[in-house]
C-alpha cells in the first residue's frame, strides 16, 4: 500500500504531514494527517493518539485548529487524524446535507445500500489505518489511544469499547454520547444502518457502556463538555454516558465548563489535559 506524502511542515521540533492513499476498506482514495514529534527522529516506536473529528470536518481541521502538536511534542506522542468520511463516491445526494453523507461518516460500517459500498469508516479506522500507520510510521501498535470531538467523540467512545484490544485509552470533547436518542444519530443510523434500533445500540456509547460487565478502561475516561454548547440539550446527552459509566463502575471524569461552546476555542483550551490523560495511560 503506497503512501503519498502531500505536504510536510516543521512544527514544534517535529513534523506535520498530510498523506493520501488508496483505501481497500473504503474503495476510494483517503486522506489522513500525522504529527511526528521530535522524539521520532531517534527511530524508536512511539505511542500514538488517534483523533476523530466532527461533522463537516476533514483530516486538516484538528491539526490546524486544536494546537495539539505542542503538547504531543512534550509527551512524545504521534497524532493521527483521518478524514471524516469517504469523498468522491458519486452517490446521488451524498453532499446535499452537512449532517449525513460527505463529512459525516459517523465512524460506522454502513449496512444499507448505497452507503455500504464505501461508507466503512469503522473498518477503515480500526483496521486499515491502524495497521498502515503501525507499519509505515514509528508507531507502537500496543500503545494507541483514541479521542475525538462531537461526532468524533461518539466515534472515539464507541470504537474504544468495540475494539479494546486496539485502544488503551479514550477521551472525548462534547461527544454525541447517546446517538440513538438524538436527531443527528437517528438520521445517520437510519441511513447507514437501517431501521433496526437493536443494531443502532451497537454503536451507541451509552448503550455499550450500560451493557459492560466490568470497567473497560479502569484507568479512567475523560470527557469535557461546554455548558454554552448550542447542541448540548438536543444532541449530546452526556448525562446518559455518565449514568452508564456509574452503572458499569467505569471511572469517568465528566467536566462541565461554564461559558464554552461547541467549537475549537473550547477544544484548544483543554487539549493539553487530554494529551496528558492519554500520555499517562500509554
Amino acid at each position: 500500500m503506497t503512501l503519498e506524502l502531500l505536504s510536510e511542515h516543521g512544527c514544534h521540533g517535529g513534523v506535520q504531514r498530510f498523506y493520501r492513499h488508496a483505501s481497500a476498506a473504503i474503495g476510494l482514495p483517503m486522506r489522513f494527517s500525522v504529527y511526528l514529534p521530535p522524539q521520532a527522529q531517534a527511530g524508536a516506536r512511539l505511542p500514538a493518539l488517534f483523533y476523530l473529528a466532527g461533522l463537516t470536518c476533514t483530516e486538516e481541521t484538528f491539526m490546524i485548529k486544536a494546537g495539539a502538536q505542542r503538547f504531543a511534542a512534550e509527551h512524545g506522542l504521534v497524532l493521527v487524524a483521518p478524514d471524516t468520511s469517504p469523498r468522491g463516491a458519486g452517490i446521488p445526494g451524498e453532499a446535499d446535507a452537512w449532517d449525513f453523507g460527505v463529512g459525516a461518516g459517523f465512524y460506522v460500517d454502513a449496512t444499507e445500500a448505497p452507503w455500504n459500498q464505501h461508507w466503512r469508516m469503522e473498518s477503515y479506522v480500526t483496521q486499515e489505518l491502524f495497521d498502515l500507520v503501525s507499519r509505515e510510521l514509528p508507531v507502537d501498535p500496543d500503545r494507541v489511544g483514541i479521542f475525538g470531538h462531537s461526532m468524533g467523540g461518539h466515534g472515539a467512545l464507541v470504537l474504544a469499547q468495540r475494539h479494546p484490544q486496539r485502544f488503551r485509552s479514550v477521551s472525548a470533547f462534547a461527544p454525541i454520547a447517546a446517538p440513538t436518542r438524538c436527531p443527528w444519530g437517528e438520521k445517520a443510523f437510519t441511513g447507514y444502518l437501517g431501521t433496526d434500533r437493536g443494531r443502532w445500540a451497537e454503536h451507541d456509547a451509552s448503550a455499550l457502556m450500560a451493557a459492560q460487565k466490568a470497567a473497560p478502561f479502569p484507568a479512567g475516561i475523560l470527557v469535557d463538555q461546554g455548558l454554552a454548547d448550542q447542541f448540548l440539550t438536543n444532541q449530546l446527552h452526556p448525562e446518559a454516558f455518565e449514568a452508564a459509566c456509574a452503572a458499569a463502575g467505569q471511572p469517568l471524569a465528566l467536566r462541565r465548563h461554564t461559558g464554552y461552546d461547541h467549537g475549537y476555542y473550547f477544544i484548544s483550551t483543554f487539549i493539553a489535559d487530554h494529551i496528558r490523560h492519554h500520555a499517562a495511560q500509554l
